[in-house]
């Protein structure tokens, strides 16, 4: 097979066999009692810190190697991905919430929780879907009433990502009713405050092990100096920010595309059928290059879009049509593999089909397909 094609260094690939050795050593083992409990533990997200695995980009004098290139966020995405372990949820951590608090947090704010997100003390989340309101922003209700010193914040949340392990949820809010997209605000409500509460941990079709919540404000009183950014210009803030999210999502799909790809080679290898492996027969080889292809394919265009995000090159329309192709691609791959496996695919003792399960969500989350083919239709003028 062709080698994939490689955007790293050797301090890249140096870094990468760090990451691999910490996932063999404290995700892979645990990675099954964490499916069982519905999250992973609070210890490997304080080790993973430890260990220099979470938020490269915080500067020095917050805790952070300052180190500002997206490949070390995506070899995290690809080390996980290559074992199946979608449990730690370190890239919605990393790639997309911290990057809020470095890009629009006061030097206080800064100090306050950089450094316990870079050691991992600090566990984040982002609040933006709500019961009535998904990829539609514009539609959030949940309100944060001015005053004087503090917010009173009121509403619910649905399908947060690391919402029952989160000590730091940045919340999107509306601060003015009337005021269309110009309302919304982020406020960063801790863990503790009076009124806020979680619901359930939801029982998902996959990512077992990854904690999504529901979350619940009652009269929060969240202080100013909670406060992200300006009041009103929280949603140009999240119009920056989610093309770094959706690039994040691309690469883990890739990622996902590629440890199927493997696990389809070796079984097509050694599964035997009418006395010879059933990779040898044409058909699946044909399905077998096919999915190589898409890897291929799929990997270039993610490792453009990850150089193109270093040097700010990356627009919304790019970043969706990352986003929306690499995840419908990976769900199409994945079903190929399940199909080549045949009734072991459907087996969950079997890699193959929690890649399956694991890999429904890629074209739900951080904005549903058809709203990233939206949003690249705008682009073209139509």
């Amino acid at each position: 097979m062709p080698a994939r094609p490689s955007i790293y260094e050797q301090e890249h690939e140096d870094f990468r066999a760090s990451v691999r050795a910490f996932v063999e050593k404290e995700v892979v083992p645990h990675h099954d009692q964490w499916e069982a409990d519905g999250q992973v533990s609070r210890e490997v997200w304080r080790r993973a810190g430890a260990a220099g695995l979470l938020c490269f980009d915080v500067e020095e004098e917050y805790g952070g190697a300052g180190v500002d290139d997206f490949r070390y966020h995506a070899i995290v995405a690809e080390e996980l991905a290559r074992v199946g372990a979608s449990g730690p949820g370190f890239p919605v951590h990393s790639d997309i919430i911290v990057p809020y608090i470095s890009a629009l947090g006061t030097p206080e704010q800064k100090r306050r929780w950089l450094p316990g997100l870079v050691s991992g003390e600090i566990i984040s989340a982002i609040a933006m879907t709500e019961p009535g309101a998904g990829s539609d922003l514009q539609g959030i209700r949940t309100s944060a009433v001015d005053r004087g010193d503090h917010y009173l914040l009121n509403g619910s949340k649905t399908f947060i990502s690391n919402g029952i392990l989160s000590d730091l949820v940045i919340v999107v809010c509306r601060t003015d009713p009337d005021a269309g997209h110009q309302g919304i605000s982020l406020l960063v409500v801790e863990r503790g405050m009076t009124g806020f509460g979680r619901g359930r941990n939801l029982d998902k079709v996959g990512m077992k092990a990854q904690d999504t919540a529901e979350l619940f404000f009652d009269d929060v009183e969240v202080p100013k100096a909670n406060l992200l950014g300006e009041e009103g210009a929280g949603f140009v803030a999240l119009m920056t920010n989610l093309p770094r999210e959706r690039v994040s999502i691309a690469a883990m799909a890739v990622a996902a595309i590629e440890h199927v790809l493997d696990l389809s080679l070796a079984y097509a290898k050694e599964r035997q059928a009418f006395g010879r492996p059933i990779g040898s027969f044409q058909h699946n080889r044909f399905v077998l290059a096919e999915m190589a292809t898409h890897a291929h394919v799929a990997r270039v265009f993610v490792n453009d879009c990850i150089l193109k995000l270093n040097t700010g090159e990356v627009d919304t329309a790019l970043a969706s049509m990352a986003k929306w192709w690499t995840t419908e691609l990976q769900k199409q791959v994945v079903d190929a593999g399940v199909q080549l496996h045949g009734g072991y695919g459907y087996m969950t003792e079997y890699p193959i089909a929690k890649a399956f399960t694991d890999s429904r969500i890629q074209t739900i989350y951080g904005g549903t397909t058809e709203i990233q083919k939206e949003i690249i239709g705008r682009s073209l003028g139509i």
